[in-house]
């Protein structure tokens, strides 16, 4: 199934700890006993709408495999909901507008969020608002989703700075094999001082 073993002996230490009446050891075999049951998940009203809403939002706002992966998690979180809940759910009385203004990228976001996790550099051909191109390394660290677009925050190699790009004016990308030599908290920090000076001055 494609799970490592320490995967799986922490997951049957889990069910341990919930109660579950699971015998054997490591390297021998396990057992499951008759009779357990996982608690069922309960949230309130109000965690039930901010799901929801958050659900329907990444739905609609983010590229297709994660408004996808957000469509399959709140499935998966209704199949094992109480009724009452679920009804709350497919009452669909909390909506997100469409943004008239959204720009879709022709990049492959999934490749920009596996840059991010792997602390992977990144050769992209951008074009500025001008329509001028250039082809720039970036150090990836922030993916920033608002209405109407998606910008990656990034240590960009030609500027010597952080540069924030549009992801809609990226033609193409391509991710090195090289690691940045920072780690990518460390440019989150680094981020979040510039903007809270920035902040400030204002």
């Amino acid at each position: 199934m494609g799970v490592s073993i320490r995967t799986l002996y922490r997951d049957i230490a889990s069910l341990r700890a919930l109660g579950a009446g699971i015998e054997g050891e490591p390297g021998v075999g396990y057992i499951l006993r008759a009779g357990f049951l996982l608690p069922p998940i309960m949230f309130t009203a109000e965690e039930v709408d901010a799901l929801v809403l958050g659900s329907l939002w990444v739905a609609d706002k983010a590229d297709m495999p994660l408004a996808e992966a957000a469509r399959k998690a709140m499935a998966r979180l209704t199949a094992v909901m109480p009724i009452e809940l679920v009804d709350r759910v497919e009452a669909e009385y909390v909506v997100v507008g469409q943004n008239e203004h959204s720009q879709q990228e022709t990049i492959d976001m999934a490749a920009v969020r596996q840059a991010i996790h792997h602390e992977r550099k990144l050769l992209i051909e951008y074009h500025d608002a001008n329509g001028k191109s250039s082809k720039r390394i970036i150090w990836p660290f922030l993916l920033i989703y608002f209405n109407g677009g998606r910008l990656i925050s990034a240590w960009c190699e030609l500027r010597d700075n952080i540069r924030h790009f549009r992801t809609d004016r990226i033609v193409s990308l391509t991710e090195m094999s090289l690691r940045y030599p920072k780690r990518r908290h460390d440019l989150v920090k680094l981020w979040r001082e510039a903007e809270t000076c920035e902040q400030t001055h204002k």
